[in-house]
């Protein structure tokens, strides 16, 4: 089987760390702004002062554009921070950090998520028709292609999936070939596995996502062939049976005659030890528990 590699365009934007401070200081320098700047405003008014009620405005709006810069960032989050619409970097250090007053700063989770497809009906690679389902571990990685490589990477990586799913699942049988050592989706499950996994880290790469593991959860035949396949299932392991029982039959009639011949128990001619053989494989081989026959004749009369 052939694999097809996944091309997918190479990132234009990667995630560098934010220009970032400890916020609890600029917190309480902006505190101490803007009680001053109030304090300057009403000190000034009741004084008649223009220059201290201006100074008091002044100490007040740097104060708010201090305080605007006040960034609080949860565990298992990071803060994404654009100026002027330009990437400026990624704040991922824990609790009150202050960063550039006149940024936006969207939120994207870090935090390792689950994602399963839903039951898909697909062809396999013998053009039988067989419901199928996955489930992926996956986490963003780097926030930055995550939030300007694609629309939205929650249903990048829903598609993405889906896709490598089916793709998949057009590439290998549902059963084993009999006649060759080829991977199939029901016995060559880690061997699958890997692929899947592989092939979906190849295909949201471009999103910044990291995909930890990914497992098949659904593989069954569809309903209007499972009667089917379950026959040739089942037909097939009678068949594996029976060789197995017919090779042991073998065995012991073999292990039966040499034995005989080397304690010279009985000295057989030929006749006799085909009417034995003949007897013991029925036996063997036999569905129910054979029923014996005494002979007090002779197989010459």
């Amino acid at each position: 089987m052939v694999d097809v590699a996944v091309e997918m365009p190479t990132p234009r934007v990667t995630e560098r760390a934010g220009r970032d401070l400890n916020g609890l200081p600029m917190a309480l320098l902006a505190f101490v702004l803007l009680v001053a700047g109030v304090a300057g405003v009403i000190i000034g008014a009741g004084r008649d002062s223009g220059t201290e009620v201006v100074l008091g405005i002044a100490l007040f709006v740097i104060g708010v554009i201090v305080a605007a810069g006040l960034t609080p960032v949860s565990p298992g989050r990071a803060r994404v921070v654009q100026v002027l619409g330009r990437y400026s970097g990624t704040v991922r250090t824990n609790g009150l950090r202050w960063v550039n007053p006149i940024s936006s700063r969207r939120e994207v989770s870090t935090r390792i998520r689950n994602h399963e497809t839903a039951v898909a009906k697909v062809n396999d690679a013998d053009g039988n028709p067989i419901e199928i389902a996955a489930v992926v571990v996956w986490q963003v990685e780097d926030t930055a292609q995550a939030m300007f490589e694609v629309d939205d990477f929650v249903e990048f990586v829903a598609i993405q999936t889906e896709t490598a799913v089916r793709h998949i699942a057009n590439s290998y049988p549902y059963d084993v070939h009999p006649d060759g050592d080829v991977l199939s989706l029901r016995d060559s499950t880690d061997e699958i596995t890997e692929k899947l996994s592989a092939e979906i880290a190849a295909r949201v790469h471009a999103a910044g996502v990291h995909v930890i593991e990914s497992r098949i959860t659904h593989l069954a035949y569809a309903p209007e062939i499972a009667q089917a396949m379950l026959r040739r299932q089942q037909a097939g392991a009678v068949v594996a049976a029976r060789q197995r029982i017919v090779e042991g039959a073998v065995g012991m009639v073999e292990l039966a005659l040499d034995r005989l011949s080397e304690h010279e128990v009985v000295e057989l001619d030929e006749e006799r030890k085909a009417t034995m053989v003949s007897n013991l494989l029925v036996v063997l081989c036999g569905d129910r528990d054979a029923q014996p026959v005494v002979n007090a004749g002779s197989l010459y009369q």
